[in-house]
């Protein structure tokens, strides 16, 4: 089965483009330079992103792979204002994505008495596919950032200087463009590496909100239509050019206890996640994790997480900033 995929594309003089992406086939669209304009073409024409995308001229054929590898794909969502692009997700929607967590919250167990995690995972296996028509169980829900905290398919993570971890989270991500009447419009899934600070939230779950301030990163690929349920990836670390850990992770519908009708009801139920004009981006969870095996992760360790029917994968090196002295002055 064919599955398109849209691309973001910025030439070495700064000019923007959109790749159409087919099979092993891509090439430029003209008269379009950003996924989020085709989209809005797309919305206001009342026709799929795939139409508008077919509709656009045909430019050159690209070679993506190499165009990943000089470092020139963007992410495929941005906006101009970084501010309008809200970046969130939910956590405990996999099949098996409470062992890793429990591991960390056990030590408040006691006997028979199951953590919150465990209580929120099975809530969710029970009722986080309901019926067409019924309201589910809500999911964990977490913020993360605006665009600002978005990172391109190569680029560092750069995590704070008082984070105590830096750790990979491989995942699907929906990608959303609200219309001018306040409806969310699903452009599509990428894959991502939900980067977030798994000691810190070890010490007390209740910092989890604390623990996914963090950057993140999509790969170059939007894979537009209708998604496949089931999607098998693979999620390593590289230490000076070895592979240090490496391990398959599944996703899509079909290894969630949530279906993404659900976790995007519960998301854009709020008024203000349905204010015009705004992308969301919103990663669906994992169950695979490599802080889950012991790995203490360092600066120079390079993310790289792949998935198919993508084709590139994304690839993040690990930096720490700086410490800086932040004070609050009394006007």
């Amino acid at each position: 089965m064919t599955f398109l995929r849209l691309l973001q594309h910025r030439a070495p003089d700064g000019t923007r483009s959109v790749i159409l992406a087919e099979d092993d086939a891509a090439h430029f669209l003209t008269g379009v330079t950003s996924v989020r304009e085709l989209a809005q073409r797309a919305i206001a024409a009342g026709e799929t992103l795939e139409v508008a995308a077919r509709g656009c001229g045909t430019g050159d054929a690209v070679d993506i792979a190499a165009e990943f590898a000089a470092g020139r794909l963007l992410a495929p969502i941005d906006h101009e204002d970084s501010a309008h692009v809200l970046m969130t997700g939910t956590g405990l929607t996999h099949l098996g994505s409470a062992e890793g967590r429990d591991k960390m919250h056990q030590a408040a167990a006691a006997g028979e008495k199951l953590t919150d995690s465990m209580r929120m995972f099975m809530e969710g296996l029970e009722g986080g596919k309901p019926a067409p028509g019924e309201t589910g169980q809500q999911p964990e829900w977490f913020y993360k950032g605006d665009g600002s905290q978005l990172v391109g398919p190569t680029d560092p993570f750069t995590m704070p200087s008082f984070a105590q971890d830096g750790g990979e989270e491989p995942e699907l991500a929906g990608i959303y463009l609200i219309g001018d009447d306040g409806t969310p419009y699903r452009l599509g899934l990428a894959i991502a590496n939900e980067f977030s600070d798994h000691i810190t939230e070890r010490h007390n779950y209740l910092w989890l909100a604390h623990s996914k301030l963090r950057q993140a990163s999509l790969g170059p690929e939007l894979m537009i239509g209708t998604p496949p349920s089931h999607i098998e990836g693979s999620s390593k670390i590289l230490r000076d050019g070895k592979v240090i850990w490496e391990k398959p992770f599944l996703s899509g519908e079909a290894n969630m206890s949530h279906s993404f009708d659900n976790l995007e009801h519960h998301h854009f139920k709020y008024d203000l996640f349905r204010r015009p004009g705004d992308v969301h981006v919103h990663f669906f969870g994992t169950a695979t994790l490599s802080f889950s095996d012991g790995i203490e992760t360092r600066e120079g360790d390079v993310f790289e997480i792949s998935a198919s029917p993508f084709t590139l994968p994304v690839a993040n090196p690990l930096t720490r900033a700086p410490a800086q002295a932040v004070a609050v002055k009394v006007l």
